[in-house]
């Protein structure tokens, strides 16, 4: 039997900065298992350098993966491992923390339009202490299906149904099976797709409205949705939204600053390592 997702509850988006004064708007869902397992989406936005042009200078993390995906813009990632990487217009980069890893993210465009999203996604228990691991996606191998009734879908993790085949993204390597894709379109237009109905999912409008079963959603505006195996989308006018869908974790969350753990002991001994640190000999 076929069962539609709809709107159970609109969380809106609310401005805040990060880094060395980076201007974004904020969705977290730490508290929220409808939210898992991602725990938090930062929308990065501003056609103004000193918005973002501070970027985000060398930080910790541990216990969480990120997912970058810059739709205008050219960042630099650094790691203490020696990765660096080039995050341009339509790429992504995916970064597990794992037991510890020191990074940052700097603008290498000294102006214009800037516009992508960083998305926080927790890693279960026997996967926080591992390596941290690292991988950039540059926009040539995002996987991208577009036509006039759809408008145009780019699947950046992991797979979904889509016209009665299935649309696979670079990114497969997570802890847990999720899926982000980008939809946009360029006049009102619809969108059927299928997913899995175990997952817990949700859509963030970053431009225009959405409708999900009669629901509008406005810019600005996440979705969390109910369960079921199918989704429908419709857009009005120019829109874009994140879709999401991910295996929620069942375990306890406990998060200080960078560091997303299962107890306030783990916590704390996240913050003694890295003041020891320890997380630079990982």
């Amino acid at each position: 039997m076929t069962v539609y997702r709809n709107v159970q509850h609109i969380i809106p988006s609310h401005a805040t900065s990060d880094g060395d004064g980076v201007k974004i708007r904020r969705v977290h869902g730490f508290d929220n298992q409808a939210f898992s397992p991602f725990l938090m989406i930062d929308e990065l936005r501003s056609d103004d350098k000193k918005d973002y042009i501070g970027g985000f200078p060398p930080h910790p993390h541990r216990g969480i993966e990120t997912l970058t995906y810059m739709r205008q813009g050219h960042f630099q990632h650094r790691d203490h491992m020696g990765n660096v990487g080039e995050l341009r217009s339509g790429g992504a980069q995916w970064m597990a923390a794992g037991q510890g890893v020191i990074h940052s993210e700097m603008p290498i465009m000294e102006e214009g339009a800037l516009h992508g999203f960083q998305i926080w996604i927790n890693q279960p228990a026997n996967n926080k202490m591992i390596p941290a691991q690292y991988h950039d996606y540059q926009p040539e191998t995002i996987t991208q299906r577009t036509n006039e009734d759809m408008g145009s879908i780019r699947i950046i993790a992991g797979e979904l149904g889509l016209n009665d085949a299935i649309a696979a993204g670079p990114l497969q390597k997570t802890g847990v099976p999720l899926m982000v894709a980008d939809w946009q379109t360029t006049h009102d237009q619809r969108i059927k797709l299928r997913l899995d109905a175990n997952h817990n999912a949700m859509v963030y409008v970053y431009l225009g409205q959405a409708s999900i079963e009669g629901k509008m959603l406005q810019q600005g505006e996440l979705a969390l949705l109910s369960k079921g195996d199918l989704l429908k989308l419709s857009a009005t006018g120019e829109s874009g939204m994140l879709i999401f869908s991910g295996e929620p974790i069942d375990e306890p969350i406990v998060h200080y600053g960078p560091f997303v753990m299962n107890s306030k002991e783990e916590i704390q001994q996240a913050i003694d390592d890295y003041n020891a640190g320890l997380f630079e000999t990982y």
